[in-house]
């Protein structure tokens, strides 16, 4: 009973059998518009402006493709055959359809049909990491030998509107076994709520409401910072510890200063933080940074990966990577790979592909 109830006071999270990330995947459409193009139509001055570049869903693509995708690279990473997962869970909050799950689509995709879980989970921009957690507690109770946890968005944004500016596409898939045939251990995970309306999108609204400002201090910065300074004190660590650091990154600016907030250094948090080049991907957000660490990282790095989700949220997780890294990276395209990979669009092609243009 002491065991168990010091574990509950550190607020840290460890399933009974060890997990780990057994293979990952990304996935990040082709097209890109400028924020200054975006700026430009508006007829705003864009000197100041949150991210350089946004990635766009095509015409033809969505969270289901995309999650396909995504999943598909994290399988051929983890070497395993579809039929073996034992759950099936994307985080969105862009699901194509209102009244039927993205997850039956997708495990029917990827071949891990009829004997599997499948379920759509919601939490704002961390719905990704909260299907991650659950992953964590599936296979760790031995429910499930394997599970595919999916952060994924075509992130929304009325025109004209500030989230304009960073609403993007894309995201990460993980596959969830045993630590023993894992590539990075999770060692524990940690989650801080509150009940902080700085985000919102009520039913039949095509585009949510933001808190401005609000959406700042008392949200995003508060539950990152409670929620990564409660980790590190039940891990008993501190930010030199880390090689790596990945929060949730709605702009490129939010995430140096919760940085420098910690006392991590810029080289810790560079090679996760992709905000420039694609903008905000929510559910997507801090998996896809994660993926890009993951392609360069090296047996023993140690990662800390903090998520935010408005209304509001954050999870973290301390990762340990192990010996098995070098195995995997080539086996799918690389981050990187998809960040170079892109064509440019105007304002009116966006607007096209985001069916933003009500042709009544």
């Amino acid at each position: 009973m002491t065991n168990d109830l010091t574990m509950y006071k550190s607020n840290v999270m460890k399933p009974k059998m060890s997990v780990g990330i057994v293979g990952y995947g990304s996935y990040i459409p082709r097209f890109r518009v400028s924020t200054s193009e975006i700026a430009s139509t508006w007829g705003i001055e864009s000197s100041r402006l949150p991210v350089k570049e946004k990635s766009v869903a095509g015409i033809d693509e969505d969270v289901v493709t995309m999650s396909i995708e995504a999943a598909r690279n994290a399988i051929s990473r983890g070497r395993i055959d579809a039929q073996e997962l034992g759950a099936v869970w994307i985080g969105s909050e862009s699901h194509p359809y209102a009244v039927k799950p993205s997850s039956t689509i997708v495990a029917e995709a990827i071949g891990a049909v009829p004997n599997t879980q499948a379920a759509d989970w919601q939490f704002a921009c961390k719905a990704g990491t909260e299907a991650l957690q659950a992953g964590i507690g599936f296979v760790g109770s031995g429910m499930s030998k394997y599970a595919i946890a999916i952060g994924m968005d075509t992130a929304q944004s009325r025109p004209g509107d500030v989230l304009e500016y960073t609403a993007g596409s894309g995201g990460a898939a993980f596959v969830l076994g045993s630590s023993e045939k894992s590539v990075v251990v999770i060692e524990g995970s940690n989650s801080f709520v509150t009940d902080t309306p700085d985000f919102w999108r009520r039913q039949h609204a095509i585009y949510p409401e933001h808190g401005q400002r609000f959406t700042g201090e008392p949200s995003y910065f508060r539950h990152i910072v409670s929620c990564g300074q409660q980790l590190m004190t039940a891990m008993n660590t501190s930010p030199s510890d880390y090689d790596h650091v990945v929060f949730h990154q709605p702009n490129s600016k939010f995430p140096r200063q919760v940085g420098k907030l910690f006392g991590f250094a810029e080289e810790q948090m560079s090679v996760g933080l992709l905000a420039d080049e694609i903008g905000n991907v929510y559910a997507g957000s801090s998996l896809l940074g994660l993926t890009a660490v993951l392609d360069v990282a090296v047996a023993g790095d140690k990662i800390m990966l903090i998520s935010f989700g408005s209304g509001a949220g954050s999870d973290a997780f301390h990762l340990s990577v192990n010996d098995n890294i070098t195995l995997v990276q080539n086996l799918a395209p690389t981050t990187k790979s998809y960040l170079t990979r892109k064509t440019m669009i105007d304002y009116a092609t966006y607007a096209r592909f985001n069916r933003k243009l009500d042709l009544g």
